[in-house]
């Protein structure tokens, strides 16, 4: 008898690929415990993950991205990375502070950051105001990253 040719760039004396060893890949049925064995349960009082809304807007309806573990005040849907970042590197303009909906300190950081460029551009006058800016910024930027500002409905940003 011969053996079967083995398959294109198949090497020679190996199993043909796709071949998987007995014991491996899906099977068919779970395995039973032996006679005598009770059948495997889950740990008493364990009933899943109380509490886990796993996606925004499942769960707690009051709180759709979660609630604060120390306070248990609803969380914001507005991300403190995101808005510390945009403050530290756009906060001249306000950036982080539209981001966050306090438009009223960013529309201050907007005006001044653009009288400080178009006036550091013509005249001395604007690199002081062009630096307070950016000091103004950089120290929101800190605020926010601590947590120590809120969104503009109060709650803490996630």
């Amino acid at each position: 008898m011969s053996t079967p040719p083995s398959q294109p760039g198949n090497p020679p004396g190996e199993p043909p690929w796709g071949w998987q060893p007995p014991g491996y890949g899906s099977q068919p049925n779970p395995p039973t415990p032996p006679p005598g064995y009770p059948p495997p349960q889950a740990y008493p009082g364990f009933s899943g993950h109380p509490g886990y809304s796993g996606y925004p807007g499942y769960g707690d309806p009051q709180a759709p991205y979660g609630r604060d573990p120390a306070t248990g005040l609803p969380l914001s849907d507005k991300s403190a990375t995101t808005a510390g970042l945009l403050q530290l590197f756009l906060g001249m303009f306000g950036i982080g502070r539209f981001y966050i909906d306090s438009t009223q300190i960013a529309v201050a950081q907007l005006c001044l950051g653009l009288f400080g460029v178009l006036f550091s551009l013509f005249c001395f006058l604007g690199f002081p105001v062009l630096l307070g800016v950016i000091v103004w910024a950089i120290v929101d930027a800190i605020l926010i990253f601590t947590g120590s500002v809120k969104d503009n409905h109060g709650r803490k940003l996630r």
